[in-house]
C-alpha cells in the first residue's frame, strides 16, 4: 500500500508538470491578446521598466494544473480525508483576492489594485473561516509543536485561532512580497512544497501530500515561463494562492512554527521592507538598504536576477532540510 500511494504522489508531480506546461502555452498568448500586462512600480529599479507589458496572472497555469491533479488524485485515493480540499479552498480563496487585485490593475492600468485595508479584511475573513472549519473537523489540535526541542504547548482554541490568523495573513503577504524579480517566488516555493510533500508522506497523510506534490509539479512547469527573462508573471493571483498554500499546509500538518524555517526567505523579505520603511520615517529620509525588499537591495549592489534566484532558492533548500530534522520528534 505504501509503495502504491508513493507512486501516486510521484505521478501527481509529473502530471501537474505536464499539465502546467500545456496550460502555460495556451494561457500566456491569451493573456497577451487580452493585453493583461504588468504595470511596473515607479519606486522599483529603473531597469525593470523594460518588463512593462509582460503578461500577468500567469499563476492561473499552475493553479489550474494543481487543482485538476489534486481533485482527480483524491478521487482515486479516496479514504474520506478532506484536509487537502480544505487547504485547496483556502488557497483558491486567497488566489481570488489576488485575481481581483490583478483585474483592477489591468483594467485601470495602474500598479495598485485593491487597497491595503480591503486586502487585509478579506484575508482575515478567509483565514478565520478556514481555521474554524479545520477546528470543527478535528484537524486543528491547538497544540504548538516547537521544532528541534520536541516540546508541544497546548493553547486555548480562541487564542490559537487568533494567533493563526495573524500568522496566515503575514505569511500570505510575505510570499506576495517575494514575487519581485523573475522566478523568485516560484523557485523559493518549490522546495517548500517538496518539504510539505515529504512531511505529509512521512505521517501517512496521503491526500494531504497530493496538494503540495501537485503544486510542486505545477510550479516547475511555470518556472519555464517565469525564469529570467520572464515571459509571464504569476501576479497577485498566483502569489496569494501560493501564500495560502504554504500557511494552510503548515497548519493542516499541525507544524505552523516550521514556517520560520521553510519560510526564511519570505520572512527576510518582509523584515527588510518593515525595517526600511520604519527607519526611513524615523530618520526623515535615511535608508538601511539601497532598496527594499531585500532582493532589490542585491540588485542595486550589482547582483543579476539569476544570482539572486540561485542564492535565495539555495538558502530555502538548506532551511527545508533543517526543518525536516526539526520535526523528527513530531512524525
Amino acid at each position: 500500500m505504501f509503495q502504491s500511494d508513493l507512486f501516486h504522489v510521484g505521478l501527481t508531480i509529473l502530471c501537474a508538470f505536464a499539465l502546467g506546461l500545456f496550460l502555460g502555452y495556451i494561457l500566456i498568448p491569451a493573456l497577451r491578446r487580452l493585453k493583461a500586462g504588468q504595470q511596473i512600480r515607479e519606486e522599483g529599479p529603473n531597469w525593470h521598466a523594460t518588463k512593462a507589458g509582460t503578461p500577468t496572472m500567469g499563476g492561473l497555469a499552475f493553479i489550474g494544473a494543481s487543482l485538476l491533479c489534486l481533485v482527480f488524485g483524491i478521487r482515486y485515493m479516496g479514504r474520506g480525508d478532506f484536509s487537502a480540499l480544505y487547504v485547496l479552498v483556502l488557497s483558491l480563496s486567497f488566489g481570488l483576492i489576488g485575481f481581483l487585485d490583478d483585474f483592477f490593475k489591468v483594467k485601470y492600468h495602474r500598479n495598485l489594485g485593491l487597497n491595503a485595508l480591503q486586502k487585509a479584511m478579506l484575508q482575515m475573513a478567509v483565514s478565520g473561516i478556514f481555521l474554524y472549519v479545520l477546528y470543527k473537523a478535528g484537524l486543528l489540535s491547538c497544540k504548538l509543536y516547537v521544532p528541534f526541542f520536541q516540546v508541544t504547548w497546548e493553547i486555548h482554541p480562541i487564542v490559537y485561532i487568533l494567533f493563526a490568523m495573524f500568522v496566515m495573513v503575514g505569511c500570505v503577504n510575505a510570499v506576495n512580497l517575494t514575487d519581485g524579480i523573475d522566478g523568485l517566488a516560484t523557485g523559493v516555493t518549490m522546495p517548500v512544497m517538496a518539504f510539505f510533500t515529504v512531511a505529509a508522506v512521512a505521517t501517512r497523510q496521503w491526500n494531504l501530500a497530493l496538494f503540495p506534490a501537485a503544486l510542486l509539479g505545477g510550479l516547475g512547469a511555470f518556472l519555464v515561463f517565469n525564469f529570467h527573462p520572464a515571459k509571464a508573471f504569476m501576479g497577485d493571483t498566483g502569489s496569494l494562492f501560493l501564500g495560502g498554500a504554504v500557511c494552510g499546509l503548515a497548519f493542516a500538518l499541525d507544524i505552523p512554527l516550521v514556517l520560520i524555517l521553510v519560510g526564511f526567505i519570505y520572512i527576510i523579505e518582509t523584515l527588510s521592507d518593515i525595517i526600511q520603511v520604519t527607519y526611513f520615517k524615523l530618520t526623515h529620509g535615511k535608508r538601511v538598504f539601497k532598496m527594499a525588499p531585500i532582493h532589490h537591495h542585491f540588485e542595486m549592489c550589482g547582483w543579476s536576477e539569476e544570482k539572486i534566484f540561485t542564492v535565495f532558492v539555495g538558502v530555502t533548500c538548506i532551511m527545508c532540510v533543517l526543518a525536516w530534522f526539526g520535526i523528527q520528534g513530531h512524525i
